[in-house]
């Protein structure tokens, strides 16, 4: 981690304006949203805003439990806050304390001050707006292959001309994007301008990109001026890949801590994207984006021209239950949260290893996340049928990798007896891993057999 002081860092050189899509160079603030802020001027008397009275909100107080047993209960302006209209970026309790995680965690390469955050509905959210933000169609975007399929929901009807990179088991493969890189144009409408990387605990690989390429990634981003949209939703959930300690020895516990590319940053290129969805809760659909001002203030736009702000009573209890732990205390539960996932992700590990005997299947160790990419050789590249069809009907649910691949038909050419098939390893117990498992690796042998058989 990098020290927080901005004396002698750099301002951003990076211009926004150089990568911004049509549809967002067209984009103007929102009048009514710039009256907001005004409002909370002592002495200010507004008739301007639409704001609706809170006499006729139904709520007069607001409480919660923690798993600890602690009741926390708002505030009455902290109620009040929750569940008025807002500022686009955010209630400013949870801003400030976003703001204090952030610079603790990935203090940017450049000038701190400089640093803007915007709370957004789950971090799909935010990926959404900053590639409406960033993309064309037409627009060549480098993404990892595989990559997480909700990213692909959103750039393939933007119309953009997806590049792949590959993905081992060190993350982001630099020398792939280099090789890529050299193919593309370097000028015009078709030069890429955009790399979208999940740097930790990849979707659906499990893996997590090394210091090292992040590095060399980060270098080949100024080499060709792009953009690195850094989708980190996973970052709490990185636990190596050692084995995790038995039960007693949680004390010795020390889960690696990784650097991020925001933390890299000294041009002022990188958008960081984090959640709350796997630590906090899912359901609040929180998450905050973090970059240089203009382009975090280009993306609140989008937000208000789309969605005016995030629900409010979330990012309330958010701010207050961050408030409550202090920053001993969210490490105390991140690192309650490694523990699980670790401990979840070795038995699945020993489960695979026990049932996959004898089958041509290969998987990498999943160092952070909840999922294990799992090769399948010898039956095809259809794993769409063999999943959604075969393993349903022996009752097992589990993603076939078409869903995440750039090209699924280039793909099968490629490599017309591979196919990929993606675990969970985070919400089934044990006992249901293994079964699912057996079942799955029983599938798989009959499978085989019925191949050998046919030949």
């Amino acid at each position: 981690m990098m020290s927080s002081d901005s004396s002698v860092k750099p301002k951003p050189s990076v211009d926004v304006k150089d990568f911004l899509s049509a549809v967002a160079s067209k984009r103007q603030p929102s009048p009514t949203r710039t009256l907001i802020p005004l409002m909370k001027i002592p002495g200010m008397l507004s008739l301007g805003t639409g704001v609706p009275n809170p006499a006729c909100f139904p709520f007069t107080a607001m409480s919660f439990t923690l798993t600890s047993g602690e009741t926390v209960a708002l505030t009455p302006e902290e109620l009040s806050e929750s569940l008025q209209y807002s500022a686009t970026p955010g209630v400013p309790a949870l801003l400030e304390q976003l703001r204090e995680l952030q610079l603790r965690d990935h203090t940017p390469g450049y000038d701190a001050s400089e640093l803007s955050i915007s709370v957004s509905t789950g971090s799909q959210d935010a990926l959404a707006k900053a590639f409406g933000m960033l993309i064309n169609p037409g627009d060549t975007v480098l993404v990892e292959n595989p990559t997480y399929s909700g990213a692909l929901a959103i750039l393939r009807p933007l119309g953009a001309n997806l590049v792949g990179v590959d993905v081992d088991s060190e993350g982001l493969v630099p020398s792939s994007l280099a090789a890529a890189l050299a193919k593309l144009p370097t000028s015009g409408a078709q030069k890429p301008r955009v790399l979208y990387t999940i740097v930790t605990g990849q979707n659906p690989a499990g893996v997590s990109t090394t210091a090292a390429r992040k590095a060399e990634v980060y270098a080949l981003a100024q080499q060709h001026n792009l953009c690195i949209l850094e989708d980190d939703p996973y970052w709490n959930l990185a636990f190596g890949r050692d084995k995790a300690p038995p039960a007693g020895q949680e004390a010795s516990y020390a889960p690696p801590v990784s650097t991020s590319y925001l933390s890299l940053d000294t041009d002022g290129r990188v958008l960081r994207f984090d959640s709350f969805s796997k630590v906090l809760s899912s359901g609040m659909r929180l998450g905050f984006v973090t970059g240089p001002k203009p382009w975090v203030e280009q993306l609140n736009l989008s937000t208000q021209a789309l969605s005016i702000h995030p629900s409010g009573v979330p990012q309330v209890l958010a701010a207050r239950l961050l408030k409550t732990w202090g920053a001993a205390g969210w490490a105390k539960h991140v690192r309650a949260t490694k523990l699980f996932y670790h401990r979840r992700r070795d038995v699945l590990l020993e489960i695979m290893e026990r049932h996959f005997a004898g089958l041509n299947v290969s998987y990498d160790t999943p160092d952070a996340g909840m999922f294990v990419w799992i090769k399948v050789r010898g039956l095809g590249s259809d794993a769409k049928t063999l999943i959604e069809d075969k393993a349903v009907k022996e009752k097992v649910l589990l993603l076939p990798g078409e869903a995440f691949l750039v090209d699924p038909a280039a793909q099968a050419a490629a490599k017309p007896d591979e196919l990929y098939v993606r675990a969970c390893f985070s919400i089934a117990t044990d006992e249901e891993m293994d079964e699912a498992i057996r079942r799955f690796a029983g599938l798989l042998r009959k499978e085989t057999e019925a191949k050998n058989a046919a030949k």
